[in-house]
């Protein structure tokens, strides 16, 4: 990380252990990315201590030199906060590497559109909405990337069913990632509507972690 992790409190006294498993859970963080460029961990409480069960919320800014800021946070009631603090900083933890793990993919999908040399990124389409004209991919990562019927190549989209493994092209949209030039490469893998993770297959070559 470029700058060291900041670590603040409002209307409620620090302490040591608080401050070491928020050092334990921005490590992880690093793990999933090592291009965070900072930081920010805000621990506050309500202004009325006289009450129980006051609530406390963990507020997490985390900035990446690619995708901006990313936030997330945590708000929820403490009578002990030895017990439930841990855990609103642990949730508030995990929302935070959901939208680092995803924004990581995002960039990677990125990195291969624009790279000519590389072979179209391969996924399984899991749901598809006919009338509507849309429907969804899932690549090997577990993302799931939307693609409107018109990205789909030699109007193949009345073809496309749960299960189809296409090649596509990613893009940024108004809402984030989407697929472009979608391509279909094989034949349904199952029959259906949906399509559960177990159900993807795997490419020569391809192994899971």
């Amino acid at each position: 990380m470029q700058v060291p992790l900041n670590i603040s409190y409002h209307h409620l006294d620090g302490s040591e252990w608080i401050d070491d498993y928020i050092k334990s859970r921005v490590a992880k963080l690093e793990q999933i990315s090592d291009d965070i460029v900072s930081c920010r961990v805000l621990v506050e409480r309500s202004q009325h201590p006289h009450q129980t069960g006051n609530p406390h919320r963990v507020l997490i800014q985390l900035s990446l030199p690619a995708r901006g800021e990313l936030v997330a946070e945590k708000t929820d009631k403490v009578n002990d906060p030895h017990v439930q603090l841990r855990r609103i900083i642990r949730d508030a933890f995990e929302a935070m590497e959901k939208q680092l793990k995803k924004a990581t993919g995002k960039r990677g999908a990125k990195v291969v559109h624009h790279n000519a040399e590389s072979v179209p990124p391969e996924a399984t389409v899991v749901r598809i909405f006919d009338e509507e004209g849309y429907g969804f991919l899932k690549d090997f990562s577990g993302e799931e990337i939307y693609f409107h019927r018109n990205a789909v190549l030699h109007n193949d989209f009345p073809r496309l069913t749960v299960g189809t493994r296409v090649r596509y092209e990613p893009e940024e949209g108004e809402e984030g990632w989407q697929a472009s030039s979608v391509q279909i490469i094989d034949k349904p893998g199952v029959g259906g509507r949906e399509l559960d993770d177990d159900d993807l297959g795997t490419p020569a070559g391809w192994q899971r972690d």
